[in-house]
């Protein structure tokens, strides 16, 4: 893994994209075998999750994907009070049990190891790899990349259909695009990997008994635009405190 990683930073991330669809895929015709809803997905996700960090631990590369403290107060994130907002907004409409306790627990476990590992790959790995040559694509394809990734949803068993999907692709994108402007801005990947587990994590407890899809399409714009919003206000109040230059580095300030 780390010859690949030391020949090409993008196909190593690449790598990794592939391969977490095809597991998450993979994923969800075992669990109906098994019976018990996202337990195969949290074991394939728990050790993806351990194996990334272990990787990124034993080279030394923490604050090169932002497992770190932010470079900035939380005043010039205006205390993240956003992320809190998209963290609990799938319980706006109330709370609800959807899942047997061991589904439950499986589910848990799952989205929080999704959190970490999505935004590492994402935001970590695909971004700093093509952040060297151009920020500005870099941020683009993290984004968009992420967003259309949830496409998969609609072949891969989870029983979603294709305008739940659309409506899903949309929000990650714009979701995205918040997160690695905060990755960027502050050099921190933790409040997007505590953010995004919190949003899926959440969704376990969500009452969707009479969320109808125009409940569903007028909640997405909301979360849209107060995620675009968010975004514009941090990419006008915070410098670029992380150059090109710095992304590039291999980790050695973490020694």
């Amino acid at each position: 893994m780390k010859k690949l990683y030391e020949k090409s930073e993008i196909t190593f991330a690449v790598v990794w994209i592939v391969m977490y669809c095809v597991l998450q895929s993979l994923a969800n015709p075992i669990n109906k075998k098994i019976g018990v809803e996202y337990s195969a997905s949290a074991i394939f996700c728990i050790v993806q999750a351990v194996i990334l960090f272990a990787f990124i631990w034993k080279n030394s590369l923490l604050k090169r994907y932002g497992l770190c403290r932010p470079s900035a107060p939380a005043r010039q994130f205006l205390y993240y009070v956003p992320l809190i907002m998209l963290a609990t907004g799938n319980l706006w409409d109330g709370l609800a049990v959807n899942y047997s306790l061991t589904g439950a627990a499986c589910h848990i476990v799952c989205m929080l190891c999704v959190g970490f590992v999505e935004e590492v790959i994402f935001r970590g790995f695909l971004f700093n790899a093509m952040a060297k040559d151009n920020v500005k694509s870099a941020m683009i394809v993290s984004s968009m990349t992420f967003g259309i990734g949830h496409l998969l949803n609609v072949f891969n068993g989870s029983g979603m259909d294709l305008a739940d999907n659309l409506i899903q692709i949309s929000f990650a994108i714009a979701v995205g695009f918040l997160f690695v402007t905060i990755f960027y801005r502050s050099g921190s990947l933790l409040p997007c990997i505590i953010t995004h587990s919190a949003i899926n994590t959440l969704n376990t407890f969500a009452n969707k008994e009479g969320f109808t899809m125009k409940k569903q399409i007028i909640y997405s714009l909301i979360m849209i635009a107060l995620t675009a919003a968010y975004t514009f206000i941090l990419t006008r109040a915070l410098s670029e405190n992380r150059s090109p230059e710095t992304a590039a580095g291999r980790g050695a300030e973490d020694e």
